[in-house]
């Protein structure tokens, strides 16, 4: 079996995940081509592409996209040192 791994496109999209407000439907993000890494603008552009996000600048979760920040948001805080425990 092939070992997966995390390409960097792939951590730029899921770092845009994690910045989405799960709290709420009503906030979205607006990925700023001027400010913005081009790797953010890149990976806002596949979320996009892939049916997650509304806009290809960000814009608001789809119900798919959602399903995926919330994993995302779940991998993070499992994964975050500091909620590791020895």
């Amino acid at each position: 079996m092939a070992q997966a791994h995390f390409s960097a496109e792939l951590l730029d999209e899921l770092n845009l995940l994690c910045l989405y407000n799960l709290d709420t439907t009503q906030a979205g993000l607006k990925v700023h081509a001027g400010s913005a890494s081009p790797g953010a603008v890149a990976a806002a552009e596949r979320l996009y592409e892939k049916g997650l996000v509304t806009q290809a600048d960000g814009g608001y979760l789809t119900p798919r996209g959602r399903e995926a920040a919330h994993h995302a948001q779940e991998l993070t805080g499992l994964l975050d040192p500091a909620e590791l425990t020895t």
